[in-house]
Parts: C-alpha cells; sequence; structure tokens
C-alpha cells in the first residue's frame, strides 16, 4: 500500500531520511541549471542518488563539474535506470525538458511503458521546472503518496499523465505483401534533421513525420526528404545490415539543443581530463580506435585509447567534442558534408582534422579500417606519429585542407 500524506510527513518529522532516485535524460536540465536546483531542493526531503539516463547528457554532465555528483559510469536508457533504482528506492523521479510540454509529456508516458512493473514504487516525472509550462506527473498510483509534497517544494502544478499511444504500427504494404514498420515523430519541427541511432537521415518539411521500414530497412520518410548517404552509414553500406526501427533511438532536431549556461573556465576545469596536447614527436605507443558509427557511444568506444580516427563531418563533430572533455585526440577525415547536429563543438589540441574532396571521407576511412587496423575497430600501435603519417598518405590525393588544433 502506497503511503498516504500523513505517513510521509511523519517519515519527516521522525527525521527518518527516505531514499530519492533522479533519472536525469538529456544535456538541456543540465545545461539550464535545472538539475542542480532540483536534486538541491530533493536534499531537504531526503537523500538524493542521480544517475543520467541515455547518452548524450554525459558532455552537460561534464561541462558542468557534476560527474562526482550524476553517476554517468553507465549506458542505460531511462527506463532501465528506473528499474534499477526501483529495488533501492523509496521514490523515484525522471527529470526531463523536452521541446515542448507535451513532448515532454509523451517522452514520460513511454518510458512508463516499457517498464516491466511500473507500480513497484512511486514514480514522478519533474518536467521542465525551470520553464513556463513546468509540471510534476505522476507516472503511477504511488506516485499520489508523494506529489503533493513536490508540488509544494518545487512550485509546480500537477498534471495528468498522458495515455501512452504507441509510436509504431505495423502494416502490409499492398504493392510488395511485405510487412511494413511504420514510426511516427512527435514534436518535430519543419527543417530539423531526422536522426535513428545517432545518423542523420533525413530532413523534415512538416510536423508529421512517419519513418517507413520494410525488412529491417528504412525505405521512406513521409513528411520529410531522405538523405541517401545518412542511409548507406545507417545500413552499414554494401553490407547491408538491417535496422530494428521499432527498438532504435529515433529522434529529431539537434543532439544538444542549446549552450551550456556554465563558464568557459568551469568547463574547461570540469572536462580536461589530461593537461596539455598530444606531443605526435614523442607519442609513442597507444591504443587508436576507429569511430564511424554511433559517435554519440564515443565515451565508450573510446575506453583506454590515446587517439580517436573519426569518420565524417557530424561523426568528428560530435565525437571530437565528447574526447575533448576525456582529454584524447583525434585524426577526424571530412569532407564538408555537415548536417549541424550539435550547436558547440571542442577538439583536443594536437588533433588534426582533413577536409577531403566531396565523397571522400567514407571512402578513405575504408582504407583506414581495412589496411590499418586489419578490419578492427581498435589497434595497438607502437608509434603513434607514424600512425598518422600513414593516414595522411592514405589520403593524400582526396585531401583539400588539413587543420591542426
Amino acid at each position: 500500500m502506497p503511503l498516504s500524506v500523513n505517513q510521509v510527513r511523519m517519515l519527516e518529522s521522525n527525521q527518518i531520511r527516505m531514499k530519492i532516485s533522479l533519472v536525469i535524460h538529456g544535456p538541456e536540465v543540465i545545461d539550464s541549471g535545472e538539475a542542480e536546483i532540483v536534486m538541491e531542493k530533493l536534499s531537504c526531503i531526503g537523500e538524493v542518488e542521480a544517475q543520467l539516463g541515455g547518452t548524450m547528457g554525459k558532455t552537460a554532465v561534464l561541462d558542468a563539474g557534476l560527474e562526482n555528483v550524476i553517476d554517468i559510469s553507465r549506458h542505460l536508457k531511462p527506463s532501465a535506470c528506473i528499474e534499477s533504482f526501483f529495488e533501492t528506492s523509496d521514490l523515484v523521479c525522471l527529470l526531463n525538458r523536452g521541446k515542448t510540454p507535451e513532448t515532454g509529456m509523451i517522452f514520460g508516458a513511454k518510458v512508463t511503458s516499457r517498464l516491466k512493473d511500473p507500480e513497484k514504487k512511486p514514480l514522478i516525472q519533474i518536467e521542465s521546472p525551470g520553464c513556463t509550462g513546468g509540471k510534476l506527473i505522476p507516472l503511477n498510483k504511488k506516485a499520489g503518496s508523494y506529489i503533493e509534497k513536490l508540488s509544494e517544494i518545487f512550485g509546480l502544478p500537477v498534471e495528468s499523465p498522458l495515455p501512452f499511444q504507441d509510436s509504431v504500427c505495423l502494416e502490409n504494404c499492398p504493392k510488395t505483401g511485405k510487412t511494413r514498420v511504420i514510426r511516427e515523430l512527435s514534436g518535430v519541427f519543419p527543417g530539423e534533421n531526422i536522426l535513428v541511432n545517432g545518423l542523420v537521415i533525413g530532413k523534415a518539411l512538416s510536423s508529421e513525420i512517419r519513418i517507413v521500414s520494410e525488412s529491417g530497412f528504412i525505405t521512406a520518410i513521409e513528411g520529410g526528404e531522405i538523405k541517401e548517404h545518412g542511409l548507406e552509414k545507417l545500413h552499414n553500406y554494401e553490407n547491408r545490415d538491417p535496422v530494428d526501427l521499432a527498438g532504435a533511438w529515433v529522434k529529431s532536431g539537434e543532439i544538444r539543443r542549446g549552450n551550456s549556461l556554465f563558464s568557459d573556465a568551469r568547463k574547461e576545469n570540469a572536462s580536461a581530463r589530461k593537461s596539455g596536447s598530444i606531443s605526435w614527436a614523442g607519442a609513442g605507443t597507444g591504443k587508436v580506435v576507429l569511430i564511424d558509427h554511433a559517435a554519440e557511444n564515443s565515451y565508450e568506444l573510446a575506453s583506454g585509447a590515446e587517439l580517436a580516427v573519426t569518420i565524417g563531418d557530424d561523426t568528428t563533430a560530435i565525437a571530437g567534442d565528447i574526447l575533448y572533455r576525456l582529454g584524447i585526440p583525434i585524426i577526424g577525415i571530412t569532407d564538408g558534408d555537415c548536417d549541424n547536429v550539435t550547436c558547440e563543438t571542442k577538439i583536443f589540441p594536437g588533433s588534426v582534422v582533413l577536409r577531403l574532396i566531396e565523397g571522400s571521407d567514407d571512402i578513405v576511412g575504408k582504407r583506414v579500417k581495412q589496411e590499418l587496423l586489419k578490419g578492427q575497430n581498435s589497434a595497438v600501435f607502437e608509434d603513434l606519429l607514424a600512425f598518422k603519417e600513414d593516414v595522411l598518405k592514405l589520403a593524400e590525393l582526396s585531401i583539400e585542407a588539413v587543420f591542426e588544433y
């Protein structure tokens, strides 16, 4: 049985500190400073443990210097974070800042729908607490025990959750007879990029977007236009790897909306894990990793690396920005085909970015993998300077410019 409001107050009066778990989703609530405020207010009524749900907020956590406060060690979806906290906490809160209040509520409903036992512990969504339209949303029946108290603490109104509407549906194609998977996107603005698993596969032409897939391959974007090169990357070029559209990470817009409110000095102090820059002359032995797909997973992909090779303009921008925080230089291979999926980037000193003739970045990237990394995504080299020179030699016929940082 859930606790009554009087029982909650009795616990507080007896100074029994309940355990509150906070799942933080996305970089926006961190960049805006809302996450710190929420943690501070929750700590008035309990012992707070915070964890990042998802991946792209990790950079924001490091920029804010909160890596010792917000757990970024694991790569879990928000629903998995919540289920983990259900085992140890008295109350679980989901902190989010959607593009609009409605999209934020849709997100909360979707996360709740993925829980195996959504009534196990009280679950409350704190949506856009620093914005007009911010609200508290009880995501299960047990949340009623705490919702009044949290509304008082945050000064936010309580709103009933939206009923979950599955964004995935199945249809039979009348022409081919095959079953099509259709994924609908909410909160899309015309002109935004459409991303699947971190790769830009198209651009929105309207606010109603439906991505269509047959046999694991995306065939159309209703309400938008396809970027063929993005689909090639998504399906791993000639390997033609299918993608589970129903379970894929799909979003529109930028990966990180807006800039951090924290000062550059604070970001520098919180981020640089290695001092100075790479000295190629004395670089010596080190692990090299290749980052082509899934740049948003650069933290995990670059574990233990001294150097990363990034393929493509957007991959170089995203991975370079993330690896800057970890003190890892890159050799970026680009060709000017950038979709501007992130609004602010930094690259670690000593890095080199190659600008190649159009359409050459993927070709050179494949050669680096096959000829230098022996078909693997990582390898250890005794001489990193020699490796850099080998990359430059592979690319020399396609190089238009070389940018050194």
